[in-house]
C-alpha cells in the first residue's frame, strides 16, 4: 500500500532493521480491514454544496448573536469570495492558503492594511466558529497575526467647512440631517433608523439603536432642534421615519441615499472626502479638544472599548503645544 510505503520512508532514519520489520507487520495488520481513500482538494459540486451549507449555518449563528443584516451580507460576500478563489472544501483550507489569498487580494485590489485586517478578522471569526462547532480540528487563522498599521491622522471638518456645508444645503431635509450628524455624531445606520417618536424635542435628545442592537441616548443642540422642526413641518406624509425620500411614496431614507446626498453636498461645497462618518470623527475630536473626558465621549459615541474612541479622536496639535508650554516650559 502506498500509505504504508510512505510511513516506512518517513520512519526509516529513526529505526533499526528489526524495528522496520516490526513496523511493517503492525501497519499491514492495522490497515488490513480499512479502505483508505486519498484526500483530495478538488472543488467538486458536492464540496460547493457543503461549503454553502456551512456558511449558511455560520450566518444563522451570527444573526442570533445580533449582527445586523448589513454585517451578515459583508461576512457572506467576504467568505464566499475567498472560498471561490481558493477552490477547496472549507475543512481543507490551510494557513498558507489564507496568507496567499490575503497577499494576492491586497495587490490585486490595491487595498490598505486596515481593509486586509478587517478581512482577516472575518476569517478568524468564521474559522474559530468552525473549530468550536467541530467542523475543523484547528483554526488556520490562529497563526495569521493582526496586521500592524501605522497611525494615520484622519481628517476632520473645520468650523469653516461645516458652515460652508450648511450654506450649500438647499433642502430643509438635508440641512436638518447635516445638523443632526454634526451635533450628535451618530452613525449613518443609526440616523436612517430614527423615527420621529424617538426624538424628544423638549429635552433635545433622541434614542438610537447602535451596533448589536444596543440602545443609547444622544443629544443635539438648539440649532439642530430648530432645523428638525422646520423640516418636519414641511412634510405632508404619514411615514413615521425621521428622514424620508423627496418623491412619493416618501419611503424611509436608506444608508446609500444619505451617503450619496452628503457626498454630493461635499462636491458642491468643494470640500474633499465628505461622508457621514467624518461628522462623527469631527464630533469626537472637538469634544476631546474642548476638555470632555474620554469616557464621556466613549458613551456618547456608543463604543464598548475606549480604544475605539481613541482611534476616532485626534487632539488638536496647537493645544498640545500650548499645554506643553504651560506645564513643561
Amino acid at each position: 500500500m502506498k500509505i504504508i510505503s510512505e510511513i516506512q520512508k518517513e520512519m526509516e532514519s529513526y529505526l533499526d532493521p528489526e524495528q522496520k520489520v516490526i513496523l511493517s507487520k503492525v501497519l499491514l495488520k492495522t490497515f488490513k480491514n480499512f479502505e483508505i481513500v486519498e484526500k483530495t482538494t478538488k472543488f467538486e459540486n458536492n464540496s460547493i454544496k457543503q461549503n454553502e451549507k456551512i456558511i449558511s449555518t455560520f450566518l444563522s449563528s451570527k444573526r442570533v448573536e445580533g449582527c445586523s443584516q448589513r454585517t451578515l451580507i459583508y461576512y457572506e460576500t467576504t467568505i464566499k469570495k475567498m472560498i471561490n478563489e481558493i477552490e477547496k472544501r472549507i475543512d481543507y483550507i490551510t494557513t498558507e492558503d489564507l496568507r496567499d489569498y490575503l497577499g494576492k487580494y491586497r495587490i490585486k485590489n490595491k487595498t490598505n492594511k486596515t481593509t486586509i485586517d478587517n478581512i482577516r478578522r472575518i476569517f478568524s471569526s468564521f474559522f474559530s466558529w468552525l473549530e468550536d462547532e467541530d467542523y475543523i480540528l484547528k483554526n488556520p487563522v490562529r497563526r495569521i497575526h493582526k496586521i500592524k498599521q501605522g497611525r494615520v491622522i484622519r481628517e476632520v471638518l473645520s468650523d469653516e467647512s461645516l458652515e460652508i456645508l450648511r450654506d450649500n444645503c438647499e433642502e430643509l431635509r438635508d440641512l436638518a440631517m447635516v445638523e443632526l450628524l454634526i451635533s450628535t455624531g451618530i452613525r449613518v445606520g443609526e440616523l436612517v433608523n430614527l423615527n420621529i417618536d424617538d426624538v424628544n424635542f423638549n429635552e433635545r435628545e433622541c434614542i438610537v439603536f447602535g451596533k448589536g442592537e444596543s440602545e443609547r441616548e444622544v443629544y443635539f443642540d438648539a440649532r439642530t432642534k430648530i432645523h428638525l422642526l422646520k423640516y418636519l413641518e414641511s412634510r405632508n406624509d404619514d411615514n413615521p421615519s425621521l428622514f424620508v425620500s423627496f418623491k412619493k411614496p416618501h419611503t424611509k431614507l436608506g444608508i446609500s441615499g444619505v451617503e450619496r446626498r452628503i457626498r454630493d453636498l461635499g462636491n458642491k461645497s468643494k470640500i474633499k472626502r465628505v461622508h457621514p462618518h467624518k461628522f462623527r470623527r469631527t464630533l469626537a475630536t472637538n469634544a476631546i479638544d474642548k476638555g470632555m473626558p474620554i469616557e464621556q465621549v466613549q458613551k456618547l459615541l456608543g463604543h464598548i472599548q475606549i480604544d475605539t474612541t481613541m482611534q476616532y479622536a485626534m487632539v488638536n496639535q496647537n493645544n498640545v503645544k500650548i499645554v506643553h508650554r504651560k506645564y513643561i516650559g
